[in-house]
C-alpha cells in the first residue's frame, strides 16, 4: 500500500464458510496491530437501497405477483441484476472513494458469489458480463467447506434459511465457485480450507494481508 491509494479485501464462499467472521476477525487485529491504517468492515448485499430489497428477497418476504394475481417467486434473474446495480452502487459510494483515500476496505462476498450463486438460475458468462464494470480487488479469500457443514452452521446461528440456503444450491455453488474464478479471475487468490477452528483460518488470512499492507 502506498500513502495515498489504500486495498480492497475481499471474503468468497459458501453460506456457513466463515466469510463473515474471518472478515470480523481481520478488522479486529488490523485495529489492534496496525492502528494507524483506516480500515472500514462492510458486505453484500449492502444495506443500500438495493441490498436491502435484495435480502428482503432473500428472506422471502419480497415476491413476485403476475398480471392474473398469482403469487410467484421473484425473478432469479433479475435478482441477479440487482446484485450487479447494488455492487456498482456499493463501489461507487462506499468502496472506491475509500480506498482511493487510503482505507482498507474488508468486504464479505463480492462478484464470485453471484457468478457462483446467479448461475443456478443464468449462464455463468451472462452473470459475468452484467458485473464487468465490478473493479477487482487487491486480494480474495475463497473459504471452502462441505455444502452440508455450511448448512449445519447456518441453522445453528440463526433460525430459518433463506432462498438459496438448503442443500441442492449450496452443492452447486460449491462446484460454480471454483468455474467462477476460472470465468472471472481474480489478480490475487488465497484458497483456504474453512472447516479449521477459526483462530486457525485468521493466522493464515493474517500473513497474505500483512504482506499486502507492509
Amino acid at each position: 500500500m502506498n500513502d495515498r491509494r489504500g486495498a480492497f479485501v475481499v471474503f468468497e464462499g459458501l453460506d456457513g464458510a466463515g466469510t463473515s467472521t474471518q472478515a470480523r476477525l481481520l478488522a479486529e487485529r488490523l485495529s489492534r496491530e496496525r492502528p494507524n491504517l483506516k480500515v472500514r468492515s462492510t458486505a453484500e448485499p449492502t444495506s443500500g437501497p438495493i441490498g436491502s430489497l435484495i435480502r428482503q428477497i432473500l428472506q422471502g418476504r419480497t415476491v413476485g405477483m403476475t398480471a392474473r394475481g398469482e403469487v410467484i417467486p421473484f425473478d432469479r434473474k433479475s435478482l441477479a441484476l440487482l446484485f450487479a446495480a447494488d455492487r456498482l452502487d456499493h463501489v461507487a459510494c462506499e468502496i472506491d472513494p475509500l480506498v482511493q483515500a487510503g482505507w482498507l476496505v474488508i468486504s464479505d462476498r463480492y462478484v464470485w458469489s453471484s457468478l457462483a450463486y446467479q448461475s443456478i438460475d443464468a449462464p455463468m458468462d451472462w452473470v459475468d458480463i452484467v458485473n464487468r464494470y465490478a473493479p477487482q480487488p487487491d486480494l480474495v479469500f475463497a473459504l471452502e467447506v462441505p455444502a452440508s457443514l455450511g448448512l449445519a452452521r447456518v441453522d445453528a446461528s440463526r433460525p430459518g434459511r433463506e432462498i438459496f440456503e438448503h442443500e441442492e444450491s449450496q452443492n452447486h455453488v460449491s462446484i460454480a465457485y471454483r468455474e467462477a474464478f476460472k470465468c472471472h479471475p481474480a489478480g490475487r487468490v488465497v484458497v483456504l480450507s474453512g472447516d479449521r477452528p477459526p483462530a486457525e483460518i485468521a493466522e493464515d488470512v493474517w500473513i497474505a494481508v500483512r504482506e499486502l499492507i507492509d
